[in-house]
């Protein structure tokens, strides 16, 4: 009863929080590029001819750009052992869609996900007849669940994660919300402790696998690589500078870390990678007001001033290997966001890192960095500072990134586990 009244609540006011959404939605697809990537995709309208698309396959739905960048590994792990199966990347926004058609990965249908509208998910149902939907992290939407259900499409959700805060307050309503999550198939879990949450929500205890994190299973998956072009514009602000790369920053950090760095040695290069590229004006009218001569990647040219130079990454999908330059890696949104951003990639790259008070997007693992030795938190300006001055100390550095790598070795293998357990449905063998 609990959960029909919810749901009747959930079908009354999405489409209201749709409308009063969709101006804002909008301007962000304008600035983001979405127009033109069929957005139309979003709301269930196609332009393909029906004979085209490829029915009766997986889909992976990844909403977020993170969730598709973990869905790539996914699919690129599951094309080792099926190399001519065909699946589907449903996507949440023009970024992560953008991402996932430049992977060009052969037999893969990107599309939009639709939005959790009845009609919406029955046209995209009806279009594709999927065999499987695979959900990523945690995009469980009612309506699609229940259509799934009624049609027999076994749903899983795999890399399944809970922020803390995101855990009390379902946990708070777990009554409401079992019958929902109940309608899961399997759900992949990152860490052990997650298995008890999750069954709290619903889930049959037979039905919860522990796999480790795909985001930090350091075995599959590209890894950090150096390349020519990235280390030619780096040493047009002089060669060997030590280079210090604040990645994946939101608001008003930008500036911020910068001057962290200059204070910590303005011999340090400041490269400066914001979470959304369109933003690359703000963040280079910002920089400037600070005295730094900001060039952006995408207008690259030599700086008139190279000891107040500083590289703003304006592109998308480069971050991985612009962790191979850095000598020291500050994670963004730690600071003056909450949240945190991905730590795995600079750890995999060997580089230090260092982050600040909120990272709760990846507990427990930034957690067990910072008892482990395998990082530096820093608090403030002046504690920024500090830390990158220790983490460009060599034998510092050496500790650090043994510690980090320690401890990302513990996921080792998940991206196999979870295509075993989406093929098989168990982890045998892995």
């Amino acid at each position: 009863m609990r959960f029909a009244f919810a749901l009747a609540l959930y079908q009354l006011l999405l489409p209201v929080f749709f409308v009063l959404s969709f101006p804002g939605w909008i301007v962000k697809m304008m600035k983001r590029g979405g127009f033109g990537s069929r957005l139309g995709e979003r709301a269930a309208i196609y332009t393909s001819p029906l004979e085209w698309e490829p029915c009766g396959q997986v889909h992976v739905h990844a909403v977020s750009v993170g969730e598709t960048l973990i869905a790539l590994k996914l699919l690129k792990q599951w094309l080792t052992v099926e190399p001519d199966r065909a699946f589907v990347l449903a996507t949440g926004t023009a970024t992560g869609h953008a991402i996932a058609t430049e992977a060009a990965i052969p037999n893969l249908r990107v599309t939009y996900s639709p939005l959790d509208l009845p009609s919406m998910v029955k046209r995209y149902l009806d279009r594709f007849e999927p065999s499987q939907i695979v959900l990523i992290e945690g995009e469980a939407w009612p309506n699609l669940l229940l259509a799934c259900e009624a049609r027999n499409i076994p749903i899983q959700l795999v890399n399944a994660r809970l922020s803390p805060r995101s855990a009390r307050r379902y946990l708070k309503v777990k009554d409401w919300l079992r019958p929902h999550f109940a309608r899961l198939d399997a759900v992949a879990t990152q860490e052990k402790q997650d298995g008890a949450i999750w069954q709290e929500l619903g889930v049959p205890e037979e039905k919860i696998h522990l796999a480790g994190s795909i985001k930090f299973d350091p075995g599959s998956g590209a890894v950090p690589t150096r390349r020519p072009l990235f280390q030619e514009q780096l040493d047009a602000f002089g060669h060997g500078r030590p280079v210090a790369l604040a990645a994946s920053t939101h608001a008003g950090e930008e500036a911020w870390i910068a001057k962290a760095i200059r204070e910590a040695n303005p011999n340090v290069l400041p490269v400066i990678v914001p979470r959304h590229a369109e933003r690359r004006a703000e963040v280079k009218a910002q920089l400037e007001r600070e005295g730094f001569e900001a060039i952006l990647r995408t207008d690259f040219h030599a700086p008139a001033n190279p000891a107040v130079g500083c590289l703003v990454i304006d592109t998308t999908g480069e971050l991985r290997d612009w962790t191979a330059h850095a000598d020291v890696v500050v994670i963004g949104k730690s600071f003056l966001s909450t949240g945190g951003q991905n730590p795995a990639e600079a750890i995999i790259a060997h580089k230090p890192l260092v982050f600040g008070p909120h990272m709760e997007n990846f507990e427990p693992l930034a957690g067990n960095l910072v008892t482990s030795g395998g990082c530096i938190r820093a608090h403030g300006q002046q504690g920024v500072s500090a830390a990158i001055t220790m983490a460009l100390d060599p034998e510092t550095a050496s500790k650090l990134t043994t510690a980090a790598a320690g401890l990302l070795s513990t996921h080792e293998g998940a991206t196999s586990r979870v295509v075993s357990l989406l093929r098989h449905g168990s982890m045998n063998g892995q």
